[in-house]
């Protein structure tokens, strides 16, 4: 036992964060790419290839870790399902079991195909059409996590709403997050290129992520909120157990994350717009708060691979 109420599971709590950080990593990247440069493309092509042959080195990498780190999810969890060690559960019969007579293992193929799919449409991208398609996969693949974790084992009409709120949770998450990896990569492609088209870039890029920002935030409230009702249910459960203190910690990195965002949004990106060229100084804040963000939002994807190990709070002390 531990200070949680409950046995740790450290490798499995590591795969899960590890997981669902290089998910919404490629999600994320792509929906930067997607919705927030290439509209606001440079008039240099070279520019804008250059850019694309970064941001597509962010989602091979985030795609391939989250594959990887997908099946050792599936290995750990089949371990744990079947009660055996982990060395006499890896046969065939526990992971076809696994795979075919529970909700998580069929969730996981459903998953891995999206991937497959997903990799074919990085390698032979043709048309702007296969950027869409990938994107429209890379937030299935986010999205699916859902039915892998609480949300998925709520029953009835009340497990409907959890469900769609995790869905839009984990969503908002991959594109903020996500999206914040891309938004560094670009920062620091500026610096070392003072080029007017990678200013305007840079510009057009923070202003309109800056956009996706807040509509991420407001989402990722609203949704937090319902799952909290649902998974905790009353404030004596959010001091009294394991899972609702995780949860206010969570809740903590959450909005010291607003805060640099408010920081970028509010104060630097304005001084962005109005400088005539690219000021190192606001870009330097800029990229740093960023960096910042991202840390504080890998600290969370940690505490929910644990919070997704934990009984719920509602679960311990009803009411």
């Amino acid at each position: 036992m531990d200070g949680f109420g409950a046995d740790i599971d450290g490798p499995l709590i590591a795969v899960r964060a590890v997981h669902f950080a290089a998910t919404a990593i490629t999600a994320g990247t792509l929906v930067f790419r997607t919705v927030v440069t290439n509209p606001a493309s440079p008039a240099e092509p070279a520019v804008a290839q250059s850019f694309r042959t970064q941001t597509q080195r962010v989602a091979w990498i985030g795609l391939a870790t989250a594959m990887i780190s997908g099946v050792i999810w599936l290995l750990l969890q089949a371990s744990s399902m079947s009660g055996l060690p982990f060395d006499e559960a890896m046969t065939s019969r526990v992971l076809s079991t696994v795979l075919s007579q529970t909700q998580f293992g069929q969730v996981s193929e459903i998953r891995m195909a999206m991937a497959v799919i997903l990799a074919a449409c990085l390698a032979f991208r043709r048309t702007p059409l296969t950027d869409w398609l990938a994107l429209a996969l890379a937030l299935g693949l986010t999205a699916a996590i859902a039915w892998t974790g609480h949300a998925g084992s709520t029953l009835g009409e009340l497990g409907n709403l959890h469900l769609a709120a995790d869905v839009l949770h984990l969503s908002a998450a991959a594109g903020w997050i996500g999206g914040l990896v891309s938004l560094v990569v670009l920062l620091a492609a500026a610096r070392r290129h003072p080029a007017t088209a990678w200013a305007q870039l840079a510009r057009d890029a923070t202003r309109r992520f800056s956009i996706l920002g807040i509509a991420s935030v407001a989402t990722l409230l609203l949704t937090g909120i319902v799952n909290a009702w649902i998974l905790v249910g009353s404030f004596h459960a959010l001091t009294a157990t394991g899972y609702g203190r995780l949860l206010m910690f969570k809740v903590a990195a959450f909005a010291a994350m607003v805060a640099f965002a408010a920081v970028n949004r509010f104060w630097l990106t304005p001084e962005l717009d109005s400088a005539g060229g690219l000021p190192g100084d606001v870009l330097h804040r800029l990229t740093r708060n960023s960096t910042i963000e991202i840390v504080l939002g890998l600290l969370i994807f940690a505490i929910v691979g644990m919070l997704g190990t934990l009984h719920p709070a509602i679960h311990l002390v009803p009411g």
